[in-house]
């Protein structure tokens, strides 16, 4: 899995591979959208909080959150 690579104050770069790429969340289905949508931590940086932003776009475009996907994917 990619992870997401961003700048952070002092131009370190900061990994986070609990963190999707917008290419990966582009690409991703409705369930793993919720997956992401329930249980990704917040974004640390505007990058971050973009794919965050991206997320909750294209879940919400795809239906957003059903008892089903809600049951299936826990809590």
């Amino acid at each position: 899995m990619e992870v997401s690579r961003t700048q952070v104050e002092g131009g370190m770069m900061q990994d986070r591979p609990d963190f999707p790429t917008m290419e990966q969340v582009e690409e991703a289905d409705h369930e793993q959208l919720a997956r992401w949508y329930r249980f990704l931590p917040s974004g640390d940086t505007r990058e971050q909080q973009k794919i965050q932003d991206r997320i909750g776009e294209r879940f919400k475009a795809l239906g957003g959150m059903t008892t089903a996907l809600s049951k299936k994917i826990g809590f």
